[in-house]
């Protein structure tokens, strides 16, 4: 297997490619009037925005990048707070019976994005007051319009 590929839904291209090429950091290998391909060797990723009238819900709990080191966490938060992001932390938390340090990012259209560390393992899916792999409203305290990160 060469990618993994994910296809998005969103309703306005532009601002969504201006957003995911500041996440991944790289221009998009293709832009149509209603699509849009960016292709990553580092995750492996062919990732597609699709244009629909509108987009309702989140059929999609979450999207996420597993990162190898702590200090990859550190270097993706600040490279996206440099872009202007607002970051939710999660950091020293239990999540999905494992112990993470993570920060959420939330796209044009509402897709959250979770770039994590797995410190270790845990018994527990979550502890009670984490919001992890959650997508409420309440779990999205200011949520952002579009802008991500590098790779």
């Amino acid at each position: 297997m060469k990618y993994v590929h994910v296809g998005v839904n969103v309703t306005n291209l532009e601002k969504s490619i201006g957003f995911y090429e500041k996440m991944f950091g790289v221009s998009p290998a293709k832009v149509k009037t209603d699509y849009a391909k960016f292709l990553l060797e580092v995750p492996g990723l062919n990732f597609t925005l699709n244009v629909k009238p509108n987009v309702s819900g989140n059929q999609i709990n979450h999207f996420g990048f597993q990162v190898e080191t702590a200090e990859e966490i550190t270097f993706h938060k600040e490279r996206l707070d440099k872009e202007g992001f607002f970051a939710r932390d999660e950091m020293d938390t239990t999540c999905c019976y494992a112990v993470q340090d993570k920060f959420w990012l939330t796209d044009p259209d509402g897709n959250e994005w979770e770039f994590f560390y797995t410190r270790g393992d845990s018994d527990v899916h979550t502890i009670v007051d984490t919001v992890c792999c959650t997508t409420s409203e309440e779990s999205k305290p200011g949520r952002i319009s579009g802008d991500i990160l590098k790779l």
